[in-house]
């Protein structure tokens, strides 16, 4: 999980992932989190964000993919993106030998970032890794809307991550007690990454599936965390009891 610096442009969102690759491929990694809109950077957070281009998106999408291939380390890649539905906010997932093991769109989308005209994805994607299977929510969704996560814990995902850019609030005890949440209610594994931020308060983390905070990085601090995780612990319990059928 890499808490990274905010970008001034995407030339250094790409810069600081190649920076942070090599890093958790010196460190044995198998997979790296990046935070939401890594490239560009996130737009209505208080930080200049330079005009989209595809072209440059689609770049450093290639670069990506050539580091991941050299270095036998798996992405999850957060970006600014566009198709013929309009501007998104996705994450790429690319593996070990560099090939795409698929996309999440944001689904829901915060009221804030209406302003940038950005469209939700349709449905989620599950993804797995060497027998391991993951889901992705970003920010505002594993935030306000739990259902995104169980839905990727009652199809067998054994972890979920969630980039996310979360500033100085008000309350940031919701935002911590929303990790241990979102790991509990499911016995997963809940990996969230932000970005390091002056003042911060909620910075990256692993929570495991009884709610435990394994690992945390320090306020303000770019730095890569690093855990070895026991998918065996992630029984999904819980979210294998739940009963839609009786709320919906």
């Amino acid at each position: 999980m890499a808490q990274t610096r905010f970008p001034q442009s995407a030339a250094e969102g790409l810069t600081i992932i190649k920076q942070q690759m090599r890093n958790a491929a010196s460190n044995n990694c198998d997979l790296i989190c990046f935070p939401e809109s890594v490239i560009p950077g996130l737009r209505g957070v208080g930080y200049e964000v330079e005009a989209y281009d595809h072209q440059i998106q689609l770049e450093a999408l290639g670069e990506i993919r050539t580091i991941a291939k050299e270095c036998k380390l798996a992405v999850i890649l957060p970006m600014e993106w566009k198709d013929e539905r309009g501007y998104h906010l996705v994450a790429f997932v690319i593996g070990k030998s560099g090939e795409d093991l698929g996309l999440q769109i944001k689904n829901q989308i915060d009221p804030d970032e209406d302003l940038f005209d950005y469209v939700p994805g349709e449905g989620r994607q599950l993804f797995e890794m060497e027998g391991v299977s993951f889901g992705i929510v970003i920010c505002h969704e594993g935030w306000r809307y739990p259902e995104t996560v169980r839905w990727a814990a009652r199809r067998g995902a054994s972890i979920v991550f969630h980039p996310m850019f979360t500033g100085e609030v008000n309350n940031p005890d919701f935002y911590n007690g929303a990790m241990v949440c979102r790991s509990l209610e499911n016995n997963i594994y809940f990996a969230s990454v932000n970005y390091a931020i002056p003042n911060q308060q909620v910075t990256t983390a692993l929570i495991s599936p009884t709610g435990e905070r394994l690992c945390v990085a320090a306020s303000g601090v770019e730095e890569l965390l690093v855990y070895e995780i026991d998918p065996a612990r992630a029984t999904r319990l819980l979210a294998q009891r739940f009963q839609p059928e009786l709320v919906e």
